[in-house]
């Protein structure tokens, strides 16, 4: 088994390096597919039966439009960049087509798929100029108002995003399907709620989506994803069981959901099950190597003092986010982030986050800036950019140990105190590493406050 696991570190980073071409051979082996009978399971049918069916209807726009959604799940399933770049070609042929048909309404359902692909991108602005262009045509998708919160909501614009939630709560009530529209409404509500720091009010939203997801038979990718929604959620609170059980529902869902798996795996971390949060890391990597899970693993190495097979991580981090240019614009927070972790390349950590914030503005982005600042001696400007980050009072640990940080490097202890003390009681085990340190200072803090009273005394 060990030997195995070598022979994998060691080919892993080859095997990344060729996937950019992954979305080409995939065509290849879909076409020699869709030009028998031989039928495709699951995504890549799908693929296979739109290739075909388009192009025996080259003029068609709802065949270019079926190809490309189909295209954006398989990108969905993957993480694969390429095919984002292929559902994008492919929609925006589709609209083409959509423009010289009579139906006014020809254009929506194109312009709303779009949207979803622009969301994927990180182009959240573009997505709201599509999606709103999806309901000019006359068709009052929920689609459409779902993907402007959506995208109003990593813009850092809350309020604007509860309102076109509303817009689709109301849409419900005049459905046929009035339980597919409660599971798009509540799972996206339930992030608001997290954010603006309602956790219980999160939790319930999210567990009445995954009620409704069910009731309505959605997609194993899609229902999988609802259960890691509710991991997240539950995990943020410290409450380990339970998400574990989401996690679990979601790998059991579907196997192959990556970021169930790594879910898990964080779990089994926080428990302290270290050979078991290796292996669920290993299985979410072989399906999509996500340079935030990469860290992640390579962080629980570090724990165990495995240093060799930590930096082989870490060094695929960087490759992965360097990849082509698609990769760095999805993965720009999450360099600056492991930056930052890690003490290096500060100076481009600080780049990348300054240029992920003229993106978006919400508060993740605005924690990382402010952790990046901090990391480059910045203190005044990471305190205000932090601000930002804690607006909405969202109880993320991670946040308010990086605020702990900025402030106990500005000499406002009790400020610092109070901020590791509330990243521990939102979860005592937000980080396989930083909640270690948050305790450590937590009990530096206090000591030394008792010392300086002593003294007084």
């Amino acid at each position: 088994m060990n030997s195995m696991m070598a022979i994998r570190n060691a080919t892993f980073g080859v095997r990344v390096g060729v996937r950019v071409g992954l979305a080409l051979c995939v065509m290849l082996t879909l076409a020699t597919h869709a030009a028998t009978a031989e039928p495709m399971p699951g995504t890549d049918g799908w693929i296979a039966t739109a290739q075909k069916k388009a192009a025996a209807a080259p003029k068609n726009s709802a065949a270019y439009d079926d190809l490309g959604q189909a295209y954006f799940q398989k990108a969905r399933e993957t993480g694969d960049a390429a095919f984002y770049q292929l559902a994008e070609t492919t929609l925006q042929k589709a609209l083409a087509l959509a423009a010289d048909d009579p139906n006014e309404q020809a254009a929506s359902k194109p312009c709303v798929h779009l949207a979803l692909v622009y969301m994927g991108e990180h182009r959240f602005r573009d997505a709201l100029t599509y999606a709103d262009q999806s309901l000019s045509g006359g068709v009052a998708s929920p689609e459409a108002f779902a993907l402007m919160g959506d995208a109003h909501a990593d813009l850092g614009q809350y309020e604007e995003a509860e309102a076109d939630y509303r817009s689709l709560a109301q849409m419900g009530a005049f459905s046929r399907s009035p339980l597919q529209i409660a599971y798009v409404h509540d799972s996206r509500l339930s992030y608001l709620k997290y954010i603006h720091g309602d956790s219980d009010a999160a939790i319930a939203l999210m567990k009445s989506a995954v009620w409704a997801g069910l009731q309505s038979r959605i997609p194993a990718e899609n229902m999988a994803w609802l259960y890691y929604e509710l991991g997240e959620r539950y995990f943020s609170t410290g409450d380990l069981k339970n998400a574990e059980l989401a996690y679990a529902s979601g790998v059991q869902t579907d196997p192959n959901h990556f970021r169930a798996l790594a879910g898990l795996a964080k779990v089994r971390a926080a428990q302290g099950r270290m050979d078991e949060a290796i292996q669920l890391y290993q299985r979410s990597l072989n399906v999509v190597p996500m340079p935030a899970y990469l860290a992640e693993l390579g962080d629980v190495y570090r724990k165990v003092g495995r240093m060799k097979e930590a930096q082989q991580q870490y060094d695929l981090v960087e490759y992965i986010g360097y990849l082509n240019n698609i990769n760095k614009v999805l993965n720009g927070r999450e360099l600056a982030e492991f930056y930052a972790d890690h003490d290096s390349k500060l100076g481009e950590a600080l780049t990348l986050a300054r240029e992920e914030l003229a993106l978006r503005q919400d508060v993740v982005t605005w924690d990382v800036l402010a952790w990046v600042l901090y990391k480059n001696h910045k203190l005044p400007e990471a305190a205000d950019a932090m601000q930002h980050a804690l607006a909405y009072k969202t109880k993320n640990a991670l946040f308010y140990f990086h605020a702990g940080m900025i402030y106990r490097s500005m000499g406002e202890e009790a400020k610092a105190s109070q901020s590791f003390a509330d990243a521990l009681k939102f979860n005592p085990a937000f980080h396989v590493v930083f909640a270690e340190a948050a305790a450590n200072a937590v009990r530096d803090l206090h000591q030394k406050n008792n010392s300086r009273e002593s003294v007084s005394r």
